[in-house]
């Protein structure tokens, strides 16, 4: 049986890993008895776009309309459906190579369902593949149906997402990600720690529930102000152990990935298949998250710096008379210029530098400052 408009809607468990996202989920469950052609997924990392865009597709692929139980919703689920097809991009944008990919693709026939289902991953990287996929998106095949995932929507995309319904995903709260944390069996007080640091991404902050050292790495960051002396070694030393404390958190990612490997070998071979179908993307893809994963620890530990210089502005300020009180002080103007190093050396991040001499470099600078 083919999806129809009489198809009951998708049953919820297709979006259970969207979490605080009622209004998306509620649009794609309608959306589902009678699809369009694009859909624009737009929100920030771990906001719910990539789990339901994995829901989505199984309630456009399934027999019954997205049941949650057949083998065609499993699968879509698990991202093994050959008529559903995640495209990641190689390199730091989604370039000529993809869209050309994207292009074949969408002129393929379904192998199984009625539709395949197309997702596009970081399209707010596709600045100069913008006018290709424009092109693809305003010519689809009757049973091709484009995802695409955005961060954020640049001006040169404007056009594209015109083409599309735009489902928003916007950033999760502290207090969503924090119940969803304590519903898993955190307790609490962590809960709200690594919501904190989580900033809105419930995939890293799942990732951090599980690092057993994720507070004493809150630690390490809060007490450099009193630590560094403004000598090299001394923050050669303590960035070598920051960036030591960061890599052993990706111990839960990488678990994650080696298990994605081991669940994908596992169907292939349920399925026939000799050799492990699209292991260099799926691979290619985990050292992106691990990349990603580990500038966004150093940032969110940049933050943790520059809120310890932050309370440190607003104790001196306390505690100087009336008259003198303000950043003015000797001791304020450090502690403000500590916050503007730590901040700037965090927006630098993202130009992607060596992050070990940057942090370095940062660390000597702010011991300087405090001497």
């Amino acid at each position: 049986m083919s999806p129809t408009e009489d198809t009951a809607p998708p049953v919820p468990e297709l979006f259970a890993g969207v979490v605080g996202q009622p209004a998306a989920v509620r649009a794609l469950r309608a959306a589902a008895r009678r699809p369009v052609h694009a859909y624009l997924f737009l929100g920030p990392p771990g906001s719910g776009g990539r789990p339901a865009a994995r829901g989505f597709a199984a309630a456009l692929l399934c027999p019954f309309g997205g049941c949650g139980r057949c083998d065609t919703c499993r699968r879509a689920l698990a991202g093994t459906h050959p008529d559903f097809v995640l495209l990641e991009r190689t390199g730091a944008s989604v370039g000529i190579d993809e869209a050309r990919r994207l292009v074949t693709l969408a002129q393929r026939k379904p192998f199984e369902a009625d539709r395949q289902i197309l997702v596009v991953a970081d399209v707010h990287l596709a600045l100069r593949s913008a006018p290709a996929l424009l092109k693809t998106v305003e010519e689809p095949p009757a049973s091709t149906v484009f995802i695409l995932l955005a961060d954020d929507l640049p001006p040169e995309l404007v056009t594209v997402a015109s083409r599309c319904v735009e489902v928003a995903f916007p950033p999760l709260s502290n207090e969503v990600v924090r119940d969803w944390l304590v519903g898993q069996g955190t307790d609490e007080l962590r809960a709200a720690l690594v919501a904190e640091g989580a900033a809105g991404n419930l995939d890293r902050a799942r990732l951090l529930a599980a690092d057993d050292r994720y507070l004493d790495r809150l630690e390490l960051w809060r007490s450099l102000p009193a630590t560094l002396d403004g000598t090299g070694a001394v923050a050669g030393q303590l960035a070598k152990t920051l960036f030591d404390s960061i890599d052993a958190a990706l111990a839960p990612l990488r678990a994650e990935h080696k298990a994605e490997l081991a669940a994908v070998a596992e169907e292939a071979e349920r399925m026939g298949e000799k050799g492990l179908p699209g292991k260099k993307a799926i691979t290619d893809r985990h050292s992106r998250e691990e990349r990603r994963f580990r500038t966004d620890e150093l940032i969110a530990g940049l933050a943790v710096l520059a809120r310890a210089y932050r309370d440190r502005l607003v104790g001196a300020a306390t505690a100087a008379p009336a008259a003198h009180r303000g950043i003015g002080t000797v001791p304020g103007r450090r502690d403000a210029e500590a916050v503007d190093r730590i901040t700037k050396t965090a927006a630098s991040l993202q130009r992607n530098p060596v992050e070990l001499l940057a942090l370095e470099g940062l660390l000597v600078r702010l011991g300087d400052d405090g001497e």
